[in-house]
């Protein structure tokens, strides 16, 4: 789509709308301004390889928007602001698309394609058909029409006849242009037909979020991309970080006296023409082939890499590649001749759910999982999956004894898909809650803005077990040879009943238990000793406070002096901390007002653990000396602790919050309200992770 010269004008143009950005861009500047904006999404949102800051786009993109606001004639429909909505949808209106959106007729093997081959060399007359292979994307259809290069429908695929229409979240997938030159093309209407998703690692972060906020994880990436589709927030709907590739060309129509573009005549043309006009098309995955040998051996390749690709696929799609043949072989009611979907080895599977038993976590959660009859899905067997919570249950229908429909997408946790109604028999019997505790028998309690029953019994088993099984995790104290199994035998055994008793466990009541010689009585005993030396930090998170991750849990290190000081605040001064709200603040609040809580810390500070808050020495003569530092959001190839220890090891001081004692803001995706508090206090420098990592000297 850009030329290297259009790169060298637009980089030129941005450093000039950047120098200007503080004082003001004038009016008559807006639609370069807008020019050089889409430049950068499509940098970062197509190619993702961006040529700014995340903190110089947003100031780009706030001039724009300051600009619109004092003039407001000149905001055009595809402006880059325009892409967000300021108000829920009320509803979905039901559109018809102009071409409907047939299914794809499946093949499981090379047997299949070689038939499909043969097929369509009978109905072509041709001896060799040249074919174009494509992935196979895993997420929610969609269609989309341009008119006179404006975007100005987005629907779901609906029944392929009528959909959704959901124009408002389709404007929030960055890589969806809201306008393109077909008009070069002399084109005047086009509907292209694509698919909606969300990448392995915004899936795992966006669940990582939900778990924190003690709410259930999506499903799987597919299902999540299909639900933003129709989510009635369009915000909530950017926040998903949705993709989109498009794939097919369903209809156009030319402008009077226009012939038919020369790319328009092949499959892998049109895949070429969306690519050149900003769309992301499997341009750079395609293959054309002569034949369906090569076909069958492209398809067998990507089937052994799809777990490395960042999105999810199914599997591959071949096309006739002349659009004339295609017309030729024509279509059933039902799908395409001259397309077929070489799908892979099943990811699904239906089972028997055949019992559910009820599982009481460390905060005392208490969650259903289902037990199946053994079920092979993706060279794993599946016996056992959790249905989350009573809700997702009443949703899914689910019932003891149903056919259900089990996924398991690439590294993703399987979940129940669906029940199968019609498989029923009228054996079935209902999953009752249990409304008493299936450990201790205390009454369970739920919150009314929460899906989860709790056992709010603090001594309940199930939820010591869970606590010492979290405190002595990897990413807590890290006592390596302690791991899950040996937590629950040590309890049961009762050489094990509480998190102090840790560091008074006798290590000769081991000796002669199965798995444990003297090695791996010497090796557990190092390790414990060795979690006394772990930071403050560490320990908080190793404390298992609802609703403290691992942030928030430096976040509060560094606000005391020593642990116990959290007895004394309050709610207001919990809040007052970065980043920790009413929410947050009250499971906190809580904790330290609990009489056994503080009794714990006291043990556990005796055995010598690290209570105090030490601050770490701080390095001399490093090219940070002397600065302060604040990570927020997520940055492009650090995690936020390592970008930390790099600004330690180089002198620098990591602060908790924004103020006026912070030298340096390094942003990265998803900045949020540091961001925001940063840029009203002038002394504070807002920077990439690149120029943080020069300032280091290491680029």
């Amino acid at each position: 789509m850009y030329s290297k010269e259009d790169t060298r004008e637009y980089q030129k143009q941005t450093a000039d709308l950047l120098k200007k950005a503080g004082k003001g861009i004038s009016a008559n500047e807006i639609e370069a301004l807008r020019h050089v904006l889409r430049f950068h999404e499509h940098r970062y949102y197509i190619l993702n390889d961006p040529l700014v800051s995340d903190f110089e786009y947003d100031q780009l993109y706030k001039a724009l928007e300051k600009l619109e606001a004092e003039n407001p004639s000149l905001i055009k429909p595809d402006s880059p602001t325009q892409r967000v909505a300021k108000d829920l949808t009320k509803d979905f209106p039901t559109v018809q698309h102009l071409v409907p959106m047939l299914s794809l007729d499946n093949s499981y093997n090379s047997d299949d394609l070689f038939d499909f081959d043969r097929k369509a060399r009978e109905l072509t007359g041709l001896p060799v058909i040249e074919y174009c292979v494509e992935p196979k994307f895993d997420g929610g259809s969609i269609s989309l029409i341009y008119e006179n290069d404006l975007l100005t429908r987005g629907a779901t695929r609906g029944d392929g006849v009528e959909g959704d229409e959901v124009t408002i979240n389709v404007k929030q997938i960055r890589s969806l242009p809201l306008s393109a030159a077909f008009s070069s093309y002399g084109i005047q209407q086009i509907e292209i037909r694509g698919e909606v998703l969300i990448n392995k690692t915004n899936f795992a972060r966006y669940n990582e979020k939900l778990v924190e906020q003690g709410l259930s994880p999506l499903a799987n990436p597919r299902n999540a991309a299909a639900g933003t589709l129709r989510i009635k927030d369009p915000k909530e709907a950017a926040r998903r970080n949705l993709e989109a590739f498009v794939y097919h060309v369903s209809y156009y129509a030319l402008e009077k006296g226009k012939k038919v573009p020369a790319e328009l005549t092949t499959h892998a043309g049109s895949l070429s023409l969306l690519w050149d006009l900003g769309f992301r098309s499997p341009e750079k995955e395609k293959r054309i082939f002569k034949g369906i040998e090569g076909v069958i051996k492209y398809c067998a390749e990507f089937e052994t890499g799809r777990d490395n690709l960042p999105y999810e696929i199914d599997g591959m799609v071949i096309k006739v590649n002349d659009f004339a043949l295609q017309e030729k072989m024509g279509m059933t009611s039902h799908h395409p001749r001259w397309a077929i979907a070489y799908k892979f080895k099943a990811r699904q599977g239906t089972t028997r759910l055949l019992d559910v038993e009820f599982q009481v976590g460390r905060t005392g959660a208490v969650t259903p999982v289902a037990k199946l009859e053994p079920v092979g899905i993706g060279g794993v067997t599946v016996s056992s999956i959790s249905v989350h919570n009573e809700e997702y249950i009443r949703e899914k229908d689910l019932r003891k004894g149903d056919r259900v429909l089990v996924e398991r997408a690439g590294d993703v946790i399987p979940q129940i898909v669906k029940s199968l109604p019609d498989a029923r028999t009228g054996k079935e019997t209902a999953i009752v809650f249990p409304k008493t505790c299936p450990v201790c028998n205390s009454k369970l309690f739920k919150e009314e803005e929460e899906a989860v029953w709790r056992c709010v019994n603090i001594e309940c088993p199930a939820q010591v077990v869970e606590r010492i099984i979290h405190f002595v995790s990897k990413d807590a104290m890290d006592i390596r040879g302690f791991g899950e199994a040996n937590v629950r035998k040590f309890y049961e055994l009762q050489l094990l009943k509480d998190i102090p008793g840790i560091y008074t466990l006798d290590f000769n009541g081991l000796s002669g238990m199965e798995g444990f010689g003297q090695k791996s009585i010497d090796n557990l005993q190092t390790a414990i000793a060795n979690s006394k030396k772990q930071p403050l930090h560490r320990l908080i998170y190793a404390l298992g406070i609802r609703f403290v991750g691992e942030t928030t849990a430096k976040t509060l290190a560094q606000a005391v002096n020593h642990l116990l000081d959290f007895k004394r605040f309050s709610l207001e001064d919990l809040q007052n901390l970065e980043d920790v709200g009413p929410k947050v603040a009250g499971s906190i609040h809580h904790f330290f007002s609990n009489k056994s809580n503080i009794e714990m810390l006291e043990l556990l500070e005796k055995a010598g653990l690290q209570l105090k808050n030490e601050k770490k020495q701080l390095v001399t003569g490093g090219n940070l000396t002397g600065q302060t530092f604040l990570f927020t959001g997520t940055l492009p190839t650090l995690k936020r602790s390592e970008a930390e220890a790099i600004a330690e090891e180089n002198g620098g001081q990591i602060l908790s919050g924004v103020s006026a004692k912070l030298n340096y803001l390094v942003v990265g995706e998803d900045a949020g309200s540091k961001l925001e508090k940063a840029k009203k206090i002038n002394t504070v420098k807002i920077i990439s992770e690149a120029e943080f990592l020069q300032l280091t000297g290491k680029k």
